[in-house]
């Protein structure tokens, strides 16, 4: 199923009053509902049982300090903030064992690959879309994210 298609459902259903939206196209599916005000998107494929997802872990440093509150009670974050364009996972380098596309400190220009989400198996890489220096890295390699959720913020 085309991620440009999951993204107009989850406009549809946040313009409307319904709280789940299921649709099948073969031997896809998507899942679609509201929890807590945001959208949460769940692809199955084949007929599957899908649980809810959980709960994120908060964000914590090598030392293992938070790096950052909740989303909802957190400042506005400084500098140009990438956001990631879809649910999936969140993945630093093009491969395991590999050097991360970026680091805090590192120069990028728009259009460098800064990091990939994976979304239903297909690996999507997501570029910067100014120049700067990478200010932060707000989430963790392998770790689940949202649509809209922060990822990198660029200086």
């Amino acid at each position: 199923m085309d991620i440009r298609k999951i993204k107009k459902l989850i406009e549809l259903l946040e313009e409307s009053d319904i709280g789940e939206l299921e649709i099948k196209e073969g031997e896809e599916s998507v899942r679609i509902s509201r929890s807590a005000g945001t959208p949460a998107v769940q692809p199955v494929v084949a007929p599957t049982v899908v649980a809810a997802a959980p709960a994120a872990a908060p964000v914590t440093g090598s030392a293992g300090e938070p790096v950052a509150e909740s989303r909802e009670n957190a400042a506005p974050l400084p500098g140009h903030v990438v956001k990631s364009p879809m649910v999936g996972t969140y993945y630093a380098a093009p491969s395991p064992g590999s050097a991360p596309f970026v680091e805090i400190g590192k120069q990028v220009k728009a259009g460098d690959v800064i990091c990939i989400v994976e979304a239903m198996k297909m690996m999507n890489q997501i570029e910067a879309d100014r120049a700067g220096v990478v200010e932060a890295i707000l989430v963790e390699d392998g770790e689940p994210v949202e649509f809209d959720q922060p990822l990198i913020t660029i200086a």
